[in-house]
């Protein structure tokens, strides 16, 4: 992690930035809201680009270990730091992608609009529409997308795969969904994807999804339209959603998660 952040944070995301609006594609950033308030003119800048910021807890717990109180005050915490700093939300995804059992009803409860964690599980990894899971007799009021389960961190710190790699292996799956007419989503951290190192694999994956006539809208965009007519903007043969955590903007960021 130190590596990472020896090249600081807003230049990794200027690299991301060109990248999307060269294509006039949309990326969503969940991400962690007592790190957003440190830099509130960093998070600001990711909404004047065009894209997407959304909750990933007030600090990045693994919920499956708290309490549904714990749990809550977290959530309430992260939308109150968001109110204070002017950011709208409209959606969730759990740290770590680690739900409790508690986690979905309070997704609802506090009215976000989707949530994207959720897709993680591997009875819904390998979906290809969105979709909204059973909340005690009734169906969630907010919508699920199914996560496709090549994230960077797997590629790159796991399998140590290279820049090409990472791009064959992101547009293999691209291909697949271009066909089935469906929704892919990726889970591509900024810290990651960002470096100078990897940022040609995301240059190479919006390239090809949009030689393919894909969509790459914000989630929000990508969830009202597909809740309104059930299909996908522009005739779009399928549609792409990026997505990237923060969960700190410097290495001792990082320092203080851990202690």
């Amino acid at each position: 992690m130190f590596k990472l952040h020896v090249i600081s944070f807003p230049y990794l995301l200027q690299n991301i930035f060109k990248v999307m609006e060269a294509h006039q594609a949309k990326f969503t950033f969940p991400i962690v809201a007592s790190v957003a308030a440190k830099k509130p003119e960093l998070t600001r800048e990711i909404l004047n680009r065009g894209h997407e910021v959304a909750v990933h807890g007030f600090k990045h717990l693994n919920y499956s270990f708290l309490t549904e109180r714990q749990q809550e005050s977290d959530i309430a915490e992260a939308l109150g730091t968001f109110k204070t700093m002017d950011i709208p939300v409209r959606g969730f995804r759990a740290p770590y992608n680690t739900y409790a059992e508690a986690t979905p009803k309070l997704v609802e409860k506090h009215g976000f609009l989707w949530d994207i964690g959720l897709g993680y599980n591997p009875k819904y990894r390998e979906g290809t529409c969105p979709f909204k899971i059973k909340i005690g007799n009734h169906d969630s009021s907010f919508v699920c997308i199914p996560l496709n389960s090549l994230s960077d961190d797997l590629m790159i710190d796991i399998k140590g795969f290279s820049s090409r790699q990472m791009a064959e292996a992101l547009k293999r799956i691209i291909r697949q969904t271009s066909e089935n007419g469906g929704v892919v989503m990726f889970d591509l951290h900024p810290i990651r994807i960002g470096q100078p190192k990897y940022v040609d694999a995301l240059r190479q994956v919006v390239m090809y999804g949009t030689e393919l006539n894909g969509w790459f809208p914000t989630v929000t965009e990508a969830v009202n339209y597909w809740n309104k007519h059930g299909s996908w903007k522009h005739d779009a043969s399928f549609c792409c959603l990026l997505t990237g955590d923060i969960d700190n903007f410097s290495f001792f960021d990082y320092l203080q998660r851990l202690f």
